[in-house]
């Protein structure tokens, strides 16, 4: 089982691709499939500490790599039965079947005696590309075996959701499984709500296709892949404050969250924080306050060989609130685009946006982080693939698209796409989209090739060092530590 982060993600057609160049270079149908079961059974037989394993297959080649895991399990020694939803249909999974060659039970209407239950589930019942929901008898039935199991595996994916969308086909509601194993690359379904949040753990099986390797050769390979931990550049001997990067965050309406934005990214490493706001306002140490005119920034930036500009985090939406924006995305400096300025943001700006994209410069680089609401006011009403939205959006703005939720997902105007791994649901409270702007401020010049990624990684690490219950504020300070050991 390897580990999925910085992974590559398909969608089912290049899965079937991808396995289409496998068999012409010389790989079979019958040797991946047996590669796909035994790692199957691998995983299963370290989980499972001995206890009795049922296998449920369908009658595709997911259900074949179920036969093969059966096989391999008890080769080693696993007490293992096998229950099948119809006949095998395929050559592969027909040759798997006869295989196994021991007793294969009727799937079970519903685990009705304590036969039908088993501790540890595999459920190899349907895996990519299924496009119809499951019969509903089929669906309580194995919804009621995985909720009585103490371990449940899902062979690539748990069956009755979408491959390409994370969408649950079916109307009921499907188990939450303890792992699920991808073969041979992550699916969007895998990292996408709802159905991530079915896979319980995720790990990657490999079955030849050369897809995972470092080094491996990536063509007629998906651009998308999984957030991995970022590496950032740390201060030099002789670096300074400008040097380091200088954040520049303009304020408004609401002065808290434009000083929680300032105060991230310099705990995020920013060198030096400057906040636009109104005389008066409550700001934290260190950071350079100032009063809002146009004159006032294009003076503050004059000169300065590393400057990010945030703009949204409690701006408002009034005229004065347009001017800022308009004046900010002026300046031609990389700009992070949050909040209340993102319901600003007009096709005339997108329009600058694009030719910036085609100039292919770092210090014109735009980012936009807008949660679902937001997403629906900027680029309307969007269905089926979170990633394919985000894409669609990326490219139309010309911007870096941060598509924020439990399933982050960050779309570049070039088409490539990144998407977080398990986000914290206690990061839904107030304050916390400003702490990931003030971060994406930082790491303009500490990963200026994957900045928002960096932001992102960053944002969730120190959601996951706090646990629960946290203020925007604490995220925020536990910056300090992850920045350090990065």
């Amino acid at each position: 089982m390897t580990p999925i982060e910085g992974r590559p993600i398909l969608t089912a057609a290049q899965m079937r691709a991808a396995e289409d160049r496998a068999i012409a270079d010389g790989a079979t149908v019958e040797s991946l499939m047996e590669r796909a079961g035994a790692g199957v059974a691998e995983a299963v037989r370290r989980l499972s500490a001995g206890a009795p394993v049922l296998v449920l297959c369908g009658p595709g080649n997911n259900g074949g790599d179920g036969y093969v895991a059966a096989r391999v399990l008890r080769a080693n020694g696993v007490d293992v039965r096998v229950a099948a939803l119809g006949e095998p249909r395929s050559e592969a999974a027909i040759a798997a079947r006869a295989a196994w060659g021991g007793a294969v039970e009727r799937f079970p209407d519903a685990p009705r005696e304590q036969h039908d239950i088993s501790p540890v589930v595999v459920d190899a019942v349907f895996g990519t590309g299924l496009s119809r929901p499951l019969d509903d008898d089929v669906a309580r039935t194995i919804d009621a075996l995985v909720q009585c199991a103490r371990l449940s595996v899902a062979v690539d994916l748990p069956s009755g959701v979408d491959t390409d969308t994370g969408a649950e086909l079916n109307p009921l509601q499907l188990p939450n499984y303890s792992l699920t194993l991808a073969l041979g690359a992550l699916k969007p379904a895998h990292v996408l709500q709802p159905a991530a949040s079915l896979c319980g753990t995720v790990r990657l099986v490999e079955i030849g296709l050369g897809l995972n390797e470092i080094g491996s050769p990536r063509e007629n390979v998906s651009p998308d892949e999984t957030i991995a931990r970022p590496r950032l550049t740390a201060p030099q001997a002789n670096s300074q404050k400008y040097n380091r990067g200088m954040v520049v965050v303009i304020g408004g309406a609401m002065p808290g969250a434009a000083a929680l934005a300032v105060q991230s990214a310099m705990r995020a490493g920013a060198g030096y924080g400057l906040l636009f706001a109104d005389p008066g306002a409550d700001m934290p140490h260190a950071v350079v306050r100032r009063a809002w005119s146009p004159e006032a920034l294009t003076a503050a930036i004059a000169g300065k060989p590393k400057v990010g500009i945030v703009i949204g985090p409690g701006l408002g939406r009034g005229d004065d609130a347009v001017a800022k924006l308009d004046a900010a995305i002026a300046c031609e400096r990389p700009i992070v685009i949050d909040g209340d300025a993102l319901h600003l943001l007009e096709e005339r700006h997108f329009a600058i946006f694009r030719k910036r994209a085609t100039i292919q410069d770092r210090d014109r680089r735009v980012f936009v982080t807008p949660h679902a609401g937001e997403f629906k006011a900027l680029f309307g009403d969007w269905s089926g693939s979170k990633i394919e939205a985000a894409r669609a959006a990326a490219r139309h703005s010309g911007a870096t698209v941060v598509f924020k939720g439990p399933d982050t997902v960050i779309a570049h105007p070039d088409g490539h796409i990144a998407v977080a791994l398990g986000g914290s649901a206690w990061l839904s409270t107030a304050g916390t989209g400003d702490v990931l702007a003030g971060i994406l401020g930082a790491t303009l010049f500490s990963a200026p090739f994957g900045a928002a990624e960096a932001a992102v990684w960053m944002h969730a690490e120190a959601a996951r060092r706090l646990g629960g219950a946290f203020l925007a504020d604490d995220l925020a300070r536990e910056l300090s530590a992850i920045r350090t050991a990065l």
